[in-house]
């Protein structure tokens, strides 16, 4: 059984950067799909960006694409994501997800195991 654990969350001024980590354990995450969606106080959990973990290629949509980097080590079978420039918005409980199989598509509905979430608040 995969397990998904996020940490990096915290306090952030705004402008500032961050590094968000997923850990997968129990199972490798080659052949999965990482998803990294986010859900702010009082709005739909939505998505942010996917990777695919066996080779790297990443979407990212569209408002998303210019301040968010996500990559893998699959040393650590580990999936990252860097956020820079954070804004008031995006102030949000971020989740990574896994989705069996390859692609870099992550439609929230279709995966399969996800990790508990960390919070990401900004100051202004």
């Amino acid at each position: 059984q995969l397990r998904l654990v996020e940490s990096g969350g915290g306090l952030v001024q705004s402008g500032g950067s961050l590094r968000l980590s997923c850990v997968g354990s129990g199972v490798s995450l080659d052949y999965y799909a990482i998803g990294w969606f986010r859900q702010a106080p009082g709005k739909e959990r939505e998505k942010v960006a996917c990777i695919s973990f066996e080779d790297g290629r990443t979407f990212y949509t569209g408002s998303s694409q210019d301040r968010f980097t996500v990559s893998r080590d699959r040393a650590y079978n580990s999936v990252y994501m860097n956020i820079h420039n954070l804004k008031s918005d995006d102030a949000a409980i971020y989740y990574c997800a896994a989705r069996a199989g390859s692609g870099d598509i992550c439609y929230e509905r279709t995966m399969d195991f996800w990790g508990g979430g960390t919070p990401v608040t900004v100051s202004s």
